[in-house]
């Protein structure tokens, strides 16, 4: 048997493609990501399982789809039912640890928006276990390992392995409101850090854009650093070793709020950033979903502070593109941290490294900001770079590929079987999918609409589609002659044919995604 090689995956949150200089960017400076791409395999039609952190960060552990492991939408822990391709990698011999961010479970400690709907007069309601169609222990005190409760006890420790993970330094939160480990490690170098934390306590500026903090915390303290800097000595401690080891250094940034600490603040000019294209086309009629959006705020009712898609102005667009620049150059040169910590170790030549997201970003793509039930390319389509020391480099792809087939192209590599079930593909050995199959739900009513998202997507290598569970109305794109997805062609005549077979596409995705495990145990 050869060699099994390490891994290094690199993952940031909320980060699109576009927003790499070697993804074609003509601004934001990556040298250490853009070397990655020069010496590997650069996939330029990549997309998400679904383009929201839980439910694709499972599909990236799991190597199923959101319907196949439970994670169907934010606020839904991963259950430990599933089997991760990481506990695979442990099986086969490998250390294993996570720096950073798992967002596998909650991590705000907030009660969920959706409920169970009271019984009706007259009705008996089960209780308990039978209250779901599907018993599950998510209720669990190890389901709620990322959740501020469990950090504010005396020296909390995550439990492992976790999900597959021997070694665990725990990122938890966006922007300076940062907890898990991190919180430790701050404290001990600044033991005022709370005088630094939040939007209360930034520092002047004259930005407009919701979210835009001008954080007090130094870059040296910034979360940014730490993952670099603790996935630095991680590598050191495996120089020279001969066990294999899979390492995962996940980045919460560039997720808003936009707060790139110190120089990287005024790194990127506004001015210099290009006004997006629905700022300047008066062709253009939002779909129904958008279009919600864009009203809210129009009227003065957008939750500004929230998670979710909310219109923006021009201007601000501008703004939420510099500071996200500043944010990803940050990332990048701890990259360039961990790449020398990994030549310094000895054990470069045999380790691939692999970068990639977990969802994309607006940034003013259709008067929008941050992310919701809107498909669009600027959400779905995320980086993936596969760097492998031992395979020719400075190649890209056409071939499409999905977030649930970055677990099983590492198994493959190591040469080691997938467990039945996973619906993961091997990306390295020439295979492709016809369609990015991909799925999105959420807890929240889409705006102005009043009815909880549910979409299932199509993209092929031309045309997008969006079903919409419940509306008389869906979207259809021709990516080619239309890049930016103004032209809804749902309703044209013309494109019946095209639709029918995407539908017949999507209808085929379902079917080949539908859950495999477990096997029969005999037969009847």
């Amino acid at each position: 048997m050869t060699k099994r090689p390490n891994f290094i995956l690199f993952i940031t949150d909320q980060h699109r493609a576009d927003y790499l200089g070697c993804y074609g960017h003509p601004i934001v400076q990556t040298p250490n990501i853009d070397g990655m791409a020069e010496r590997g395999v650069t996939f330029d039609k990549f997309y998400v399982a679904s383009p929201v952190c839980m439910p694709n960060r499972a599909s990236l552990m799991t190597c199923r789809m959101p319907a196949n492991h439970g994670v169907r939408m934010n606020g839904v822990p991963l259950s430990k039912r599933n089997v991760t391709f990481v506990e695979v990698l442990k099986e086969a011999g490998y250390k294993t640890a996570l720096i950073g961010k798992s967002h596998l479970q909650t991590f705000t400690g907030m009660a969920a928006t959706q409920k169970i709907p009271k019984a009706r007069e007259g009705y008996f309601q089960p209780n308990g276990p039978l209250s779901e169609a599907v018993r599950h222990d998510l209720a669990e005190a190890v389901y709620k390992v990322e959740e501020p409760d469990f950090w504010s006890g005396p020296q909390p420790k995550v439990p492992t392995p976790f999900y597959g993970f021997d070694h665990v330094e725990l990122v938890t939160g966006h922007g300076d409101h940062i907890g898990g480990d991190y919180t430790a490690w701050l404290l001990e170098r600044e033991p005022e850090a709370a005088k630094l934390i939040g939007a209360e306590n930034q520092l002047s500026h004259d930005y407009s854009c919701p979210q835009a903090v001008r954080t007090a915390v130094p870059a040296e303290l910034y979360s940014t650093t730490y993952i670099a800097e603790r996935a630095e000595a991680w590598l050191a401690e495996q120089a020279e070793g001969d066990q294999p080891f899979f390492l995962m250094v996940s980045w919460p940034d560039p997720h808003h709020p936009f707060n790139p600490p110190g120089k990287y603040w005024d790194m990127y000019d506004p001015d210099d950033m290009p006004v997006p294209e629905a700022f300047t086309r008066n062709d253009w009629t939002p779909p129904p979903h958008v279009g919600g959006v864009i009203e809210e705020r129009n009227a003065g009712k957008a939750a500004l502070q929230g998670m979710n898609a909310i219109g923006c102005s021009a201007r601000e667009a501008q703004e939420a593109q510099a500071l996200t620049c500043g944010m990803i150059t940050m990332i990048d040169d701890c990259v360039g941290r961990v790449q020398a910590a990994l030549k310094k170790s000895g054990r470069a030549e045999d380790t691939v490294e692999i970068f990639t997201t977990d969802h994309g970003e607006h940034l003013g793509d259709h008067q929008l900001l941050f992310k919701g039930a809107e498909q669009y390319e600027q959400i779905t389509r995320v980086p993936f770079i596969w760097a492998d020391p031992q395979a020719t480099g400075g190649l890209r792809t056409d071939a499409i590929g999905q977030t649930q087939d970055i677990g099983t192209t590492i198994l493959e590599r190591a040469s080691i079987e997938a467990p039945w079930g996973m619906q993961g593909i091997d990306l390295i050995d020439g295979k492709d999918r016809s369609v990015a199959f991909i799925q999105y739900a959420h807890q929240k009513p889409m705006d102005g609409l009043a009815v909880r998202p549910h979409v299932h997507s199509v993209r092929d290598a031309q045309y997008r589609m969006s079903v919409f569970q419940g509306m008389n109305w869906g979207e259809l794109y021709d990516l080619e002659a239309d890049p930016g997805e103004f032209v809804n062609l749902w309703d044209d005549a013309g494109m019946a044919s095209v639709k029918l077979r995407l539908l017949e596409q999507l209808a085929q995705a379902e079917m080949a995604h539908v859950d495999q495990a477990p096997m029969p145990t005999g037969r009847a």
